[in-house]
């Protein structure tokens, strides 16, 4: 039997089921009572791994969770096509698949051999955990203009080759590889 989780000893990042469902929390909120005989509640910000939908809901303290059947793996992106994006297994090289709706904007972050970390959920993929920093070519920028920083305007906007848009420093040109913080979505640096 899976192990059991009080509410009150969920924190932010951790993974939990409710409902039959995986549910990531993002933020937490514990309110006590002022008033003898109260209850203590926590607000869990959660999202449904399954649906990717996110919402709150106020538990009692003593409320109990399973803990979920979710494994993390390493593996690589193969290529994508009409029926999603497709991924190597790192250690069984077995390859999974995952729904383009699944990976929801993240895919315009993902470039051919990404490595990844793909979570299951009873043995099912169920979404992909982005690193940090990924390294992507810029495809389209605009060349910059001597005077350009005396508007303010200190960045300008890069295509880059997943489709991705993005502000980057003036002095980025086409063709070069830069890092980008993949939670924000802004230039981290070149390589």
């Amino acid at each position: 039997m899976a192990s059991q989780i009080e509410a009150i000893a969920i924190k932010r990042k951790m993974f939990f089921e409710h409902e039959g469902a995986p549910y990531h929390c993002l933020d937490v909120e514990v309110s006590k009572p002022t008033a003898r005989g109260g209850q203590t509640l926590v607000r869990l910000k959660m999202r449904n791994l399954l649906t990717r939908g996110v919402f709150d809901k106020t538990f009692k303290a003593g409320d109990k969770f399973r803990e979920p059947d979710l494994v993390v793996i390493s593996a690589s992106l193969l290529y994508s096509d009409g029926e999603g994006y497709h991924f190597m297994d790192q250690e069984t090289f077995e390859t999974l698949s995952l729904q383009t709706d699944l990976l929801g904007d993240d895919r315009l972050l993902l470039a051919d051999n990404a490595l990844v970390q793909i979570q299951k959920f009873n043995g099912n993929p169920i979404g992909v955990q982005l690193p940090v920093i990924v390294e992507l070519t810029v495809t389209y920028t605009e060349p910059s203009v001597r005077g350009d920083t005396a508007s303010g305007s200190v960045t300008k906007a890069a295509t880059l080759e997943t489709g991705v848009e993005i502000r980057v420093p003036l002095f980025v040109k086409e063709g070069e590889r830069i890092k980008v913080h993949t939670e924000t979505r802004e230039f981290a640096g070149r390589v």
